[in-house]
């Protein structure tokens, strides 16, 4: 089974259009020999074109160029997922699109045939999308020069370090009642006010020099970080309960925080390893962060340029 091409008629219509926009012009014929008749002189040339260029696809009397054709292959191929790219270069794949393009061209000469491009509703049609093929090539040049320099990077990296944090942490938890946490077996539902006493108490045995591994594995309400001795390996901010969150990465190293609650349980942590990943490992990240930002400020460039005038009787203030 050769590959399918998507049956897209917009699509596809689009890729003939830059196909046809993007076709190099014939090369000049060279100068005839002096002692060629004139009917030799303008043959030569032409049939040196017509080889080098020949005509792959005729519909009616609309012709494409292998050059032509294989413009609007390339076209195509790159709205694919790269996966599928290869298979797009086999005989059957552009015997197929050249079937679907003969159908468009087919169709678009009946329709011209029959006036329907000049209707009003074709022509508002034919003018957007005239408008939104020359600007998203002229946005893709804009996003190209878009290239944020080394202090364009730094500035960005200053200004959101917060977002490369994480922090190594364990933690007890002590549920009470009305939380999604099971109670544990034999264990007894506590209040709010029970399970902030046990909390205070395990912080108090771990500042007197309790293991806080052993606390955890024996008090933890958490189960499955509790076996592990509470621990929670590393996390960035966004990826915990907020209140639970706040207070890991403000809390110093190896400092056991006093109980924080949150909705149903309350928690003692204590901060491991705090870590901020350099500007080069995240490099490539804030490029594709800023690069969208940088290009729209060049449309915006471009809006201000322009004389824009809206009636305020029409669409108001």
């Amino acid at each position: 089974m050769f590959m399918k091409f998507p049956r897209l008629l917009l699509s596809l219509s689009a890729a003939v259009a830059l196909a046809f926009g993007q076709a190099a012009p014939p090369a000049k014929p060279p100068a005839a020999p002096p002692a060629a008749s004139p009917k030799a002189a303008a043959s030569k040339p032409e049939t040196a074109a017509a080889s080098a260029d020949p005509v792959v696809l005729t519909i009616g009397v609309e012709k494409i160029t292998k050059t032509q054709f294989e413009a609007i292959l390339a076209q195509v191929v790159s709205q694919m997922p790269p996966e599928r790219r290869a298979a797009a270069d086999s005989p059957d794949a552009k015997r197929q699109l050249a079937e679907q393009l003969a159908e468009l061209k087919a169709l678009a000469q009946e329709a011209r045939r029959e006036k329907l491009d000049q209707t009003p509703d074709a022509k508002v049609q034919l003018a957007m999308r005239a408008d939104q093929l020359v600007a998203g090539m002229l946005y893709q040049q804009i996003s190209k020069a878009a290239k944020p320099t080394p202090a364009d990077l730094k500035a960005y990296y200053d200004e959101h370090k917060a977002e490369w944090e994480s922090v190594t942490a364990r933690h007890i938890l002590i549920r009470f009642t009305g939380s999604a946490v099971p109670v544990r077996e034999g264990q007894k539902d506590l209040s709010d006010a029970e399970a902030l006493a046990k909390a205070q108490d395990i912080r108090a045995k771990i500042v007197a020099g309790g293991n806080f591994e052993e606390l955890a594995k024996a008090e933890s309400d958490d189960t499955g970080s509790g076996a592990n001795g509470g621990a929670l390996g590393d996390f960035t901010r966004g990826r915990m309960v907020p209140q639970f969150e706040e207070a890991a990465f403000k809390l110093p190293v190896n400092e056991v925080s006093e109980p924080v609650k949150n909705q149903f349980s309350y928690h003692i942590t204590q901060v491991q390893k705090h870590d901020t990943k350099p500007m080069e490992d995240v490099t490539p990240e804030i490029t594709e962060k800023i690069g969208p930002e940088m290009a729209q400020k060049g449309v915006d460039a471009i809006k201000n340029k322009a004389a824009i005038t809206f009636d305020q009787n029409y669409f108001g203030k």
